[in-house]
């Protein structure tokens, strides 16, 4: 069964930093490509950045570039995300996703998903 564990979440206040991880109990993690998601209260879920499996290439979304870094260890079958110059605006429930093959920005694209875990920026 395939699993997907985040992690890292917490409070901070703006201009902080924080480190997310999302451990997958994936066979071949480094067949999947990973992405990051967020939900806030009230709003739908957004894309933040994914990941191609060999890690060399990142997407990133417009509101969190230059800001957040992902990257992935596929040999302990880890993607984190380096959130730094964090805001308020990006308090949201974080959720990791894994398909096969090529990154997407599109949630729906996504076979596998964490639990999520809660970001709370405050001002």
């Amino acid at each position: 069964q395939v699993k997907l564990v985040e992690s890292g979440g917490g409070l901070v206040q703006a201009g902080g930093s924080l480190r997310l991880s999302c451990a997958a109990s994936l066979r071949t993690f480094s067949d999947y490509a990973v992405a990051w998601f967020r939900q806030a209260p009230g709003k739908e879920r957004e894309f933040v950045v994914a990941i191609i499996r060999s890690g060399g290439i990142a997407y990133y979304a417009d509101s969190v570039k230059g800001r957040f870094t992902i990257s992935r260890d596929n040999a302990k079958n880890t993607v984190y995300l380096q959130m730094n110059s964090l805001k308020p605006e990006d308090t949201a429930i974080y959720y990791c996703a894994a398909k096969p093959s090529s990154a997407t920005t599109v949630a729906s694209s996504y076979d596998y998903w964490g639990q999520g875990t809660q970001v709370t920026v405050s001002s």
